[in-house]
């Protein structure tokens, strides 16, 4: 049951501390472990390793057995290491002396990155499709709330006013700085590593381009030794963007907590989408929101545990790099997670309409008031002497009239230009 396995017993307590929950994880990139299987077939049938029959018959098994995950009916039961045994065993069994031929010119050292990276395009593409849906969606909110003043905060001190069109775009526009990063992790990840084997390459005549085209990889990892030294950076560098995203859902998740609070009163939710106290029969708790908090602070840890398993590791492959798994792809899950509910709430949101009309919003327009008198002639330190003087007598009284026009202010939100930069950010 183990492609190493040499026909000796190993010790019992080994195997369980060293296969871990290696079984599990591979359920996930199992797929993809198949279809870099069918191309490396495909291959070995180009180079003539494999007869045409033998082709065949493995790429067939393969597509069987890619149908059967997609159905649920793969499964990698506790007498296999790993999804690479649990292949060839099917492979062998189905087919005989064909499926012994599967694993020539290729390790478990390269069958693992391809599985990884391939499993890391989808992801960041589909974190792409979700961020892009949650875009739109808050230029809609920016769109339609654009005229609801809102308070603007520094220090968590009543700053200057805000609006909801300024604060939907705004993360709206954060989110675009997280698609750099994605892209970015994603054309490194569009390497294709197979054929670098156990980090040195392979004594047969491989067609590397070949493999490449069939897996739609952008260019592969031409040094073999560079392709192995692979493992890890790209789990890391993927976790980086990861944890961008994170950092911008889990700030508007802070927002939309605090903005939900009784003493800000800013926005609300459908009651389906909140939660009560045990106690307390008047409580409706931002849990969803607070879930996202946590889950998306816990993301913005990964890159560094990723960076502490992988930082003292020299060249070639060490049994260290299996640790990436648990880490990694729980944590994509749970991004996935994060954007689905995000996006699915967030299309809920209920404002209150009349905020500022709250006097202890007043100060909010100080420097508006201070802007009026500079266009009058008054210069700048001058007015805002004369303001604080006006704030600390009491005798201060708002003007709220906004003419705020600049680009990107509460009077100009640019959201065409966002969209477009958007729309420019994956191609970028």
């Amino acid at each position: 049951m183990k492609l190493w396995d040499k026909g000796g017993t190993p010790d019992e307590r080994m195997d369980l501390f060293t296969v871990g929950n290696d079984r599990e994880l591979d359920q996930i990139l199992v797929r993809y472990d198949l279809i870099a299987s069918r191309a490396h077939a495909e291959m070995l049938g180009q180079i003539g390793i494999l007869s045409a029959s033998e082709t065949e018959s493995l790429t067939k098994a393969l597509d069987t057995m890619l149908e059967e995950v997609q159905s649920g009916n793969f499964s990698i039961e506790p007498p296999f290491e790993d999804m690479h045994s649990k292949i060839e065993f099917e492979l062998t069994g189905r087919l005989g002396e064909a499926g012994k031929k599967i694993h020539t010119a290729r390790s478990r050292n390269d069958q693992i990155l391809v599985a990884l990276q391939l499993y890391l395009k989808d992801s960041i593409s589909g974190f792409h499709d979700q961020i892009r849906a949650l875009f739109d969606l808050l230029l809609e909110l920016a769109e339609q709330h654009k005229d609801i003043l809102l308070p603007g905060y520094t220090h968590l001190q009543v700053a200057m006013p805000s609006s909801f069109g300024l604060w939907f775009s705004a993360y709206a526009e954060s989110l675009i700085d997280d698609v750099y990063m994605l892209r970015a992790a994603f054309r490194v990840a569009d390497q294709n590593p197979l054929g670098s084997a156990a980090g040195y390459g392979s004594s047969f005549p491989i067609d590397r381009d070949f493999t490449t085209r069939q897996m739609g990889f952008a260019t592969q990892k031409y040094n073999v030794v560079a392709a192995q030294m692979g493992r890890g950076k790209v789990e890391r560098l993927a976790a980086m963007a990861m944890a961008s995203v994170a950092g911008t859902l889990g700030k508007m998740a802070m927002d939309i907590c605090l903005y939900m609070n009784q003493n800000f009163g800013f926005i609300s939710f459908p009651e389906e989408l909140t939660t009560g106290s045990s106690i307390m029969p008047h409580k409706k708790n931002p849990d969803l929101f607070e879930l996202v908090r946590a889950k998306c602070n816990i993301i913005q840890g990964l890159p560094n545990q990723l960076s502490l398993l992988t930082t003292n590791l020299p060249s070639g492959y060490h049994r260290d790099l299996q640790m990436t798994k648990p880490l990694l792809l729980p944590a994509v899950e749970e991004l996935k997670s994060c954007l689905e509910i995000t996006l699915s709430s967030l299309g809920r949101i209920q404002v209150n309409s009349d905020i500022l009309e709250d006097p202890k919003y007043d100060y909010l327009f100080s420097v508006d008031s201070m802007d009026s008198m500079i266009q009058k002639g008054i210069s700048f330190r001058d007015a805002y002497r004369k303001m604080a003087a006006q704030i600390e007598s009491g005798t201060y009284t708002p003007e709220k009239r906004l003419n705020h026009t600049h680009k990107g202010s509460l009077g100009n939100l640019c959201l065409d230009e966002i969209r477009t930069k958007m729309d420019q950010a994956w191609k970028a």
